[in-house]
Parts: structure tokens; sequence; C-alpha cells
């Protein structure tokens, strides 16, 4: 990937709202050239979504978010790549990762309700073929997201410093 397809995916990672003409000014470089490499990157699925991050609770969504462990039993001539696919299918999962550790997947699902989240894993997780086992961690609170800060402290919830 040559530096400027690099530079583009940086910036536009940082604030996907730049703009072309923001970016080429950024580079010092034109904006039919910008607007080229990001179609480019974009056809050949480098880019595959342009997406916002929110804050669900100022904004009145009330989900429930779960991050699922999972151990499976990879199929054979398809390793874990089968299971995985048979997972992502479902509308709850939000996210699906193949990880090192005692657990082969990690699944990120949201729900409305803890019920709904704990009948998506017995229901329909727990019960495929080659799932083994599950582990979930219902989401509390977030403090960062994609890079972006999601608590911030009001300003009478600071501690004060003590001299002596």
């Amino acid at each position: 990937m040559t530096k400027l397809r690099t530079d583009i995916l940086e910036l536009l990672r940082r604030d996907a709202r730049f703009t072309p003409s923001d970016i080429a000014k950024m580079l010092n470089t034109d904006e039919e050239t910008v607007r080229a490499e990001i179609k480019a990157l974009e056809d050949d699925g480098v880019i595959r979504k342009y997406t916002v991050v929110t804050d669900d609770e100022l904004a009145g969504k009330d989900v429930v978010e779960a991050l699922i462990e999972v151990k499976v039993s990879p199929m054979y001539k398809h390793g874990f790549d089968s299971i995985a696919e048979d997972i992502y299918q479902f509308d709850e999962v939000k996210t699906v990762y193949l990880m090192s550790g005692g657990y082969d997947l990690c699944v990120v699902i949201e729900g409305k309700t803890l019920k709904e989240v704990a009948r998506f894993v017995s229901e329909k997780l727990s019960v495929l073929d080659k799932v083994l086992s599950t582990a979930t961690h219902f989401i509390l609170k977030k403090y960062k997201v994609n890079g972006v800060l999601m608590a911030k402290r009001a300003a009478g919830n600071q501690r004060q410093a003590i001299h002596a």
C-alpha cells in the first residue's frame, strides 16, 4: 500500500467526516487524487463502511451489550471459519473475532434486555453443533470506544488535591 493511501486511511480513521478537500490540504496533494484513492480503497474492499461512534446513553438508546467468549471444535478443512460464519449470521451479533487464549471466538451481541441476551446464548449460540462452551460478560460501562473517550467527568465530580 502506498504512503498516500496509508495517510488517507489514517485520517479517515481519525474522522470519517474529513472531505477529500480537507484530506488533500492536510496531505499537500490535489483533491482529485484523494477522491481517486478513496474510490480505489472502497472498490478494493479496504474501506468497508463509514460509521459514527455514539454515546448510547446520551442518545437514549436502551440496549444491553455482551461480550461472549466461545470455545468451539474447529471443522475439518474449514477450521474456525465455518462456525464463525454460522454465528455472525444472527442479527443480534455485531462483531466476531478469532482470538488466542482459553476461548476461540469473541462474539459481541446486542439485545434489548438481559433476558433477551441470555435467551440468545442459551437458545441460539450454545446449541450450535461445534460450540463446546461459552462465557458471557455483560458490558456495564464504556470508557473508550474505537479510540473515542466516552466518559467525561463532571466538573463537580473531581477530587480536590489536599495540600498539607
